[in-house]
């Protein structure tokens, strides 16, 4: 779906999987820019921080492609990285990317995403 306007939203720094309970963080370095409740210059140490986590070998999969391969994540507890180091591989790399609407995150809180600018996304 293509958006004139960008949405703007606040959300949890942690989010709790609708599903099973556990605790996500629920940051992106191209998605997140601000931590709300902390000066700008905390804000941005803190997320330097956070942003780091999920790319440590503990919790990173890396997927071998081959052909007719499929691979589909859950947004709402992982995070994708795609890598850079396939460049010189003589194949074509062909990725469709959607979503599937869903709740709202929550935190641990109760806190609950609140759009502040741009339009909800709707089905098709």
């Amino acid at each position: 779906m293509y958006c004139d306007a960008p949405q703007v939203a606040v959300h949890p720094v942690v989010r709790v999987h609708p599903e099973t309970g556990e605790r996500a963080l629920f940051v992106s370095p191209g998605s997140t820019t601000r931590v709300t409740g902390f000066s700008e210059l905390e804000s941005r140490h803190l997320l330097e921080l956070l942003f780091q986590h999920p790319t440590s070998a503990e919790y990173t999969v890396r997927f071998r492609w081959e052909p007719g391969s499929i691979a589909l994540w859950d947004n709402r507890s992982t995070c994708h990285f795609a890598p850079t180091d396939f460049a010189h591989l003589d194949v074509d790399r062909v990725m469709h990317r959607f979503t599937v609407l869903g709740e709202p995150a929550q935190g641990p809180d109760g806190f609950v995403t609140r759009l502040v600018a741009g339009e909800p996304l709707r089905a098709w």
